[in-house]
This record gives C-alpha cells, sequence and structure tokens, in this order.
C-alpha cells in the first residue's frame, strides 16, 4: 500500500516550522542593509519583506513552504498556496507573482500525487489572481511544498508588526486549532468533520479579510500579521515586541474549530510545544484553563490575519467581513505601552 502523503513528514505543516528559540539564535548576527530602499526587513518579525522603488511603489517579498498537512494531494497544494500568499495579504499588499518551492524523496510519492499537489496549489494561485512563473525542486526525505510570493503595495499602505497602537482593539479572520485537529486524525481521534473544517479554513484565502482592511482609512488599521506556525501566542507576541506594547487578549472571546478545545491537551503538535517553551516567558495565562492557553499556542497553518484596529472601526471591520463569509472575532486590545519585567501578552 503506498504511504500517505502525511507520513512522508515528522511535523505536519506549519507546525514543522523552526524552533523560534532556534531561529532567534540563528538570526542574532545577521547584517542588516543599509539601504534606505529598504522599508521593512527580518528584524520586526514580519511577514515578508518590502522594498520601494524608483517610481514610488513598493515590492513585497515572502517565501513559504512547508510539510504534508493533511493526505489529498490537491487539498495539500491548495493549502500551501493560501498560506503562502497570507504572508503578502498581511502586509496590506496584493500578490502578484509565485514560484513554486518543492522537495521530493527519490523513492516516492508517485508522479500522479505531486501533479495533484501542483494543480491544487495552482489553482489557488489562479483563484487569488496570481501567475505562477516558475520554481525550483530538490530530493529530500520529507515532502515539502510552498511558494516564493512578490507582490506591490502602496508605501503608505504597509501594514507592519511594529505600528500596534495603544487602545486599538484586536480582530481575528480564522478560527484557531488546525494544529490539533490535523495530529489528532493523524493518530485517530477526534471526526471526520472536524478535519473537514480545518482544511476549508485552511484552505480559504485571506484577500477578503485584506481587502476589507484596504478598504478602511490609512492608518485605521495599526498592525498586522497573520498567525502561522507560532500560533497566536507568539505572533501576538512578535506584534507587542516590535511595537513596544502590551497586547491583552479575552480567551472566552476567541474562535475555535470545532473539537478542538477538547483536543487540546492531548494533541497539541511538536511546534506547539516548542511555541509553548518559548513563549511562555512573554504571555501571561495563569487566569485561563490550561486548553485555552494550548490553543494559543497551537501552530497554525494558513491561519487568520490578526489586526490591531481603530475602536470606532473595529465593528464595522468586522461587519463588513462577517458579510462575505470570513469569520472575523474581535478578540482583545493594544492595552498599554510595554513596561519592562511585564508580560508582552496577557490572556485574560
Amino acid at each position: 500500500m503506498p504511504k500517505r502523503l502525511t507520513e512522508y513528514a515528522d511535523c505536519a505543516g506549519c507546525a514543522s516550522k523552526l524552533d523560534a528559540a532556534l531561529l532567534a539564535e540563528l538570526t542574532v548576527d545577521l547584517p542588516i542593509s543599509d539601504d534606505p530602499r529598504v522599508l521593512v526587513d527580518f528584524r520586526t518579525s514580519d511577514d515578508a519583506g518590502v522594498y520601494r522603488w524608483s517610481n514610488g511603489s513598493a515590492l513585497v517579498q515572502t517565501v513559504d513552504f512547508f510539510t504534508p498537512i493533511v493526505d489529498d494531494p490537491y487539498d495539500f497544494g491548495q493549502i500551501a498556496a493560501a498560506n503562502a500568499l497570507s504572508d503578502v495579504y498581511a502586509m496590506g499588499g496584493q500578490p502578484r507573482t509565485a514560484l513554486a518551492v518543492t522537495t521530493l524523496p527519490k523513492n516516492g510519492p508517485s508522479a500522479e500525487v505531486i501533479r495533484e499537489v501542483f494543480r491544487g496549489g495552482a489553482d489557488k494561485l489562479r483563484e487569488a489572481g496570481v501567475a505562477l512563473l516558475g520554481g525550483h525542486t530538490v530530493t529530500d526525505p520529507e515532502v515539502k511544498f510552498g511558494y516564493s510570493i512578490t507582490g506591490e503595495v502602496h508605501p503608505d499602505r504597509i501594514l507592519s508588526n511594529a505600528t500596534a497602537r495603544v487602545g486599538d482593539l484586536l480582530v481575528l479572520t480564522k478560527p484557531l486549532g488546525t494544529g490539533i485537529i490535523v495530529r489528532a486524525r493523524r493518530f485517530g481521534q477526534g471526526t471526520t468533520e472536524f478535519l473537514d473544517a480545518a482544511v476549508e479554513s485552511m484552505k480559504y484565502l485571506n484577500d477578503q479579510a485584506a481587502a476589507a482592511a484596504g478598504r478602511l482609512n490609512p492608518g485605521d488599521v495599526s498592525a498586522c500579521t497573520d498567525v502561522t506556525g507560532f500560533g497566536l501566542a507568539g505572533h501576538a507576541t512578535e506584534i507587542a515586541k516590535a511595537s513596544g506594547v502590551t497586547l491583552e487578549i479575552r480567551a472566552s472571546d476567541l474562535p475555535t474549530l470545532p473539537g478542538s478545545l477538547a483536543l487540546a491537551q492531548e494533541f497539541l503538535p511538536c511546534g506547539g510545544r516548542a511555541n509553548l517553551r518559548f513563549y511562555t516567558g512573554f504571555v501571561a495565562s495563569a487566569s485561563v484553563p490550561p486548553e485555552w492557553n494550548l490553543i494559543c499556542q497551537d501552530p497554525q497553518t494558513s491561519g487568520g490575519l490578526l489586526m490591531a484596529v481603530r475602536p470606532e472601526q473595529a465593528t464595522r471591520l468586522v461587519d463588513d467581513l462577517t458579510a462575505t463569509g470570513v469569520h472575523a472575532t474581535v478578540i482583545g486590545r493594544v492595552a498599554d505601552p510595554w513596561v519592562e519585567g511585564s508580560p508582552l501578552v496577557r490572556l485574560l
């Protein structure tokens, strides 16, 4: 019997992301560009880099690939594409072109399976209006697939991790729990319905969320990121750290996928356990039940956008998104300037 696609991976999807502690260690001494045309780079842990062209417009560039999150190859391709595109949407940009990044074992999967992965990704790119230009493939013990995405953004409409404003409300545009649900099904727990809901969420583009944010006035959204491998807690920590603020998140308002809370304590993925080790020191969560803390540490694959929005515009944004079918929820606020020695994120 042929191996299932997820059997070609140790950790699935964005749970395969490099441990945040190791990543911080590896990047601490990287040289920093002094080119004034570089508007956003790796220092703020943003989702993509931004480079200003001489004509005043700016290029947005990112790369994102991972191991199989599901066994269906077409779904895997769609999820990988939606996940990579999300990095450009999170910067306030519009994706334009893509290059595929693929690693394949020498002895499988079959050519038919890989073609389905490619077809799923290409169809999702087409849905987003993005042109596939080519790519690169190498051999590797694990299957990995994703894209380098290039987009554009007006310099005055860039959304960043580093500009969250005290008093703004936090809006999340997808439910949490993808990593937990996928891992549970891998071990025969949960239900097919739970997995189907997670897959549909992961395949859903963040284009509507980004477009709704773009319809607000410049500055109404002060910061944005997409919630992926470091979980809600990790990506909220990155916003708080880069912006010098403290975020408050209300556990009772967090949207979750069916079954994820009940499965959280037993099926937190490997990346989630790494997130717990690294981000626990930055997140105060003693006042909430443990499963809510685990949901916040769960690595999301193709998760939603987390935006800091002016209070008077947050309800308008949520209503606008709800009307287009996006699951948008106000989950907290940018509470106050960060004080040394205090947590960056308070989970209430």
